[in-house]
């Protein structure tokens, strides 16, 4: 039996990997930023090289 613990971010366009253990988490769902959490409200992209969200 293997353990996950990275999953993609939730934010819909982002295209990060996030390890669980240093996801932000908000209502249960796991994201690479604050940018991403927040829906990108106040906060454009996650700041991660290669990603367009």
């Amino acid at each position: 039996m293997s353990t996950v613990n990275q999953m993609k971010c939730a934010c819909p366009k982002c295209l990060c990997i996030v390890s669980l253990e240093d996801a932000i988490k908000k209502e249960g769902k796991h994201y690479c930023s604050e940018g991403c959490a927040e829906g990108h409200q106040t906060i454009k992209g996650c700041g991660h090289n290669g990603c367009g969200c």
